[in-house]
């Protein structure tokens, strides 16, 4: 008996750790667990946790059809790990790798209890085409700018080999035919929310580079959260890509880019990536940041993107640039508070992607945007809305007295802005 172990990957098909636990063995037991470090900093009617409830009832059904079940433990990975060696005793452990440093960290820390058991660990490369070192600079370096990382990435990239599909449909058998009641979400601790995650929509996938910039067409393909939690393949995925449009491909080469950036330089997660940068001296107004957060700076781009995300947890690219631009530049607030607050509303929010980007609008990350480039959401609204028809989807009252004043003027900000980085730089 083997355990395969589902965490970012929540499906049966294109599934590579599973694949190989699969076809090497006879009984592969499939297991999820509720990570209790995880799910404290929560809120009791998380989204994410609902979606991915939702997720695992239906992978739980499809393996019920196979006369298998989806083992679902809560509680400390460590501790959970441990009591299912003692009620088992099983000879090996599947999983595919999560890059992040939490999971770095709890994988070696599982991996070296389990193999003093002398249980067999083994890890597989599945949410990424290339992994950690595969794409690196002549020296051996992680790439710290994204153009030469993307042109390394393209080069390297062989479709027949890379993006194989590993099909498990004729190994269904090998699962450990065995039944385990499905618990509810309440028993996990955990309530519905009103929030839900939209299926993703491929339909417009062709002209992606020429509507990806319009907030209010609502084309965009919905696809994050499920690239996300797994369930497609990144493999999949660029497969489609490179066959219909070269700019949805880049966005998923600035996925695995930022990926590697976390991995290599784990202090982004709470310092800027350029340490000079640490002499700015954020305001940090807490009145003013709760004004962003609900979406009431009167700038209408800024604040319709705000009341997007926090009635849908979703916002628009675009917007996301324009709203981070904005707390960071405008109003001279550190980036780690927008990061944290993206972090728990984003129903596709991803560590890696979410840092980085947010650094890359504060200017202090790598390959990011000059701390003189200060956009005027005014400019972009009339570039990407100029007709403010997302604006009045999301901000009622736009068209009335009600609606607020700017509560900071642009030139005034952007002038504060760039002589307070130019000061702190130079210093």
């Amino acid at each position: 008996m083997v355990f395969f172990w589902f965490r970012r990957d929540l499906r049966l098909q294109d599934n590579v750790a599973l694949f190989h636990a699969l076809i090497e063995n006879a009984e592969v037991v499939p297991v999820f667990i509720f990570d209790d470090q995880i799910l404290s900093e929560l809120p009791k009617d998380d989204a994410r946790i609902g979606f991915i409830y939702d997720t695992l009832k239906e992978l739980d059904q499809q393996l019920k059809s196979l006369g298998s079940s989806l083992l679902i433990k809560k509680g400390s990975p460590s501790d959970v790990w441990a009591k299912l060696f003692e009620e088992y005793a099983f000879s090996a452990l599947y999983y595919n790798i999560d890059y992040e440093p939490y999971a770095t960290q709890r994988d070696a820390q599982i991996q070296k209890f389990l193999e003093s058991k002398q249980v067999l660990v083994q890890a597989f490369k599945d949410q990424v085409i290339f992994d950690t070192n595969q794409v690196v600079k002549d020296d051996g370096l992680p790439y710290t700018v994204f153009t030469p990382y993307k042109n390394k990435w393209l080069k390297k990239l062989k479709p027949d080999k890379d993006l194989k599909q590993y099909d498990v449909d004729q190994k269904h058998g090998s699962f450990y035919q065995f039944y385990a009641a499905f618990p509810t979400l309440n028993s996990l601790g955990f309530t519905l929310s009103t929030i839900k995650v939209k299926p993703y929509n491929l339909e417009y996938l062709n002209v992606y580079d020429q509507i990806r910039d319009a907030p209010f067409d609502d084309k965009t393909t919905y696809l994050s959260p499920h690239l996300r939690f797994g369930l497609l393949s990144s493999r999949s995925m660029v497969k489609k890509a490179l066959a219909s449009n070269a700019t949805f491909l880049i966005e998923l080469i600035w996925r695995e880019f930022f990926m590697q950036i976390l991995y290599h330089f784990p202090k982004v997660v709470t310092q800027n990536f350029k340490q000079k940068y640490d002499a700015v001296p954020w305001r940090n107004n807490e009145q003013e940041f709760e004004r962003w957060c609900t979406g009431n700076t009167g700038y209408p781009m800024v604040d319709a993107g705000m009341r997007q995300l926090n009635t849908t947890g979703y916002m628009h690219n675009r917007v996301r640039m324009i709203t981070a631009g904005f707390l960071c530049k405008h109003l001279l607030i550190d980036w780690r508070w927008g990061e944290a607050y993206f972090a728990k509303k984003l129903l596709d929010y991803d560590l890696s992607a979410n840092n980085g980007n947010w650094q890359w609008a504060a200017g202090t990350g790598c390959d990011a945007a000059p701390y003189f480039r200060v956009f005027n959401p005014t400019a972009q609204q009339q570039k990407f809305d100029k007709d403010a028809r997302y604006i009045r989807r999301w901000v009622s009252e736009f068209d009335t007295l009600d609606y607020a004043l700017p509560m900071v003027d642009h030139k005034i900000a952007r002038e504060r802005a760039i002589n307070t980085y130019k000061t702190a730089l130079q210093s």
